[in-house]
């Protein structure tokens, strides 16, 4: 009879959940802590996050969050994995997911400097989006991106989001108030690019 109990290596890695060309999504684990806290700790890398960008976070508050993030059913949060060389570069998901108003709010942040600009942030965000849509039956996500994050605004147009509009000096980075700009797809809009 099999051993229930047997845990898996500690280097195995977790199955893909959802698979593209150049990237797959898979769920967090504490495994990937290091990760993380080194990306947390990193103005650069979190300088449009709202929750890390002012106070570095300890290796303990990133394990709370880790721990606090992979037990969250309200929330869906992917690991984004480098297909080519099997590295966690980041992590995407959907948050405040509404089942009355089917919705959700998206969010993506690669950790890894070295993957941006490689277009990823479009295939992940395409990969979330299509499952949002087609998996947990929703019919508009929505997010905010700061003005001056331009790569973000670019990668979520390609992926099919509009502008809605601004919130004016929503945003106080290096010194200065920045505007965010509303953006969403519905789930039409979805349907009509996958014709």
């Amino acid at each position: 009879m099999p051993d229930r109990t047997a845990q898996p290596e500690p280097n195995q890695e977790s199955p893909s959940f959802l698979v593209g060309q150049g990237i797959s999504l898979r769920s967090l684990e504490l495994s990937d802590l290091d990760a993380l806290w080194h990306w947390f700790a990193d103005r650069e890398v979190v300088r449009y996050s709202l929750s890390v960008w002012l106070f570095p976070s300890s290796r303990h508050e990133t394990q709370t969050w880790l721990e606090r993030t992979i037990t969250d059913k309200h929330t869906l949060t992917l690991g984004i994995v480098e297909r080519s060389s099997s590295a966690l570069i980041g992590f995407a998901g959907i948050a405040s997911i509404s089942l009355i108003n089917r919705s959700g709010e998206y969010f993506i942040l690669i950790g890894n400097k070295a993957c941006w600009s490689k277009g990823y942030g479009t295939e992940v965000t395409k990969l979330v989006v299509a499952y949002g849509f087609a998996t947990l039956n929703l019919h508009r996500i929505a997010l905010t991106v700061s003005h001056v994050n331009r790569a973000g605004i670019t990668t979520y147009e390609r992926a099919g989001f509009t502008r809605e509009g601004v919130l004016r000096q929503a945003c106080y980075r290096d010194g200065q108030y920045h505007d965010k700009i509303g953006m969403a797809i519905l789930r039409p809009d979805w349907e009509a690019r996958q014709e």
